[in-house]
């Protein structure tokens, strides 16, 4: 697997600023800010309810916060909704895989793909002439073919392992080339051999993508990640290369659930 490389004096690709969101009396997110930079993955670390979720919802346009913006290529995005990430360049996949059981593999990845067609994935689907069918067809089986589960394509995903469930739901969301993929527990459910081809699949995409990933597994995180953000009770406690998060006492604190002393903490 090809190692990280530093991106950050590149300009953001996308970024939050400031970012809070209380949930009545909680203070789920408190002045959170992170950048991803072009061909950068960024990870998202923290121990349970630290506040990962809740900014992955803000992200991609599930969640509306309380202060702070977002921002794509250094303009204000305002407020963001799920169905404009596309629009945008971007695409995300959700702990949930969000698949169609009625639909076939091929089809479920073609959903993806709708950005590139000018009358819509469903034209094409129910065979109306839409002259961008073929190569949505083309597009999807070649994205299927590079995670490994063409053969997988005119099967219906219900019956599949989750393991293949997961890459088609990792397909249908690169099938629509994105500039940036936000991935949310991307290694959940994944066996160790399946999390290493994920995390190669990752470290290819940088040629094209960048990608900001929520993820627990630790080895997958620092083996991926060029850079990394960590949360703890909704704030940023550290951010760095994953050698200087790792070698952090914040860091070590919040996961031990040790005290840290007065400006320990970066």
């Amino acid at each position: 697997m090809a190692q990280p490389v530093s991106t950050k004096a590149a300009e953001p690709l996308f970024a939050a600023r400031g970012v809070s969101v209380r949930f009545g009396g909680v203070q789920a997110l408190s002045q959170v800010s992170l950048e991803v930079a072009p061909h950068e993955v960024l990870g998202v670390i923290g121990p349970n309810g630290a506040g990962k979720t809740t900014l992955f919802n803000v992200l991609c346009g599930f969640a509306v916060p309380d202060e702070g913006e977002l921002a794509w290529e250094g303009r204000p995005l305002g407020r963001v909704r799920p169905s404009q990430l596309a629009g945008l360049g971007m695409a995300r996949t959700l702990q949930g895989l969000g698949l169609f059981d009625r639909m076939t593999v091929l089809e479920n990845v073609m959903v993806g793909a709708d950005h590139h067609a000018r009358a819509g994935f469903w034209t094409g689907l129910f065979g109306l002439g839409h002259r961008d069918e073929a190569r949505l067809v083309e597009r999807s089986r070649a994205v299927l073919a590079r995670l490994g589960v063409e053969d997988y394509a005119e099967r219906m995903p219900g019956g599949l392992p989750y393991g293949v469930r997961k890459k088609v739901a990792l397909a249908r969301a690169l099938v629509s080339e994105p500039r940036l993929l936000l991935l949310d527990e991307p290694a959940s459910g994944l066996s160790p051999h399946e999390m290493e081809e994920l995390g190669g699949v990752v470290r290819d995409l940088t040629a094209t993508t960048a990608t900001l990933l929520v993820e627990h597994h630790m080895d997958l995180v620092m083996s991926v990640c060029d850079h990394v953000t960590v949360l703890d009770f909704g704030r940023v406690i550290a951010s760095g290369t994953p050698a200087q998060v790792q070698d952090d006492p914040a860091v070590t604190a919040a996961y031990l659930g040790t005290p840290v002393a007065d400006g320990e903490v970066s």
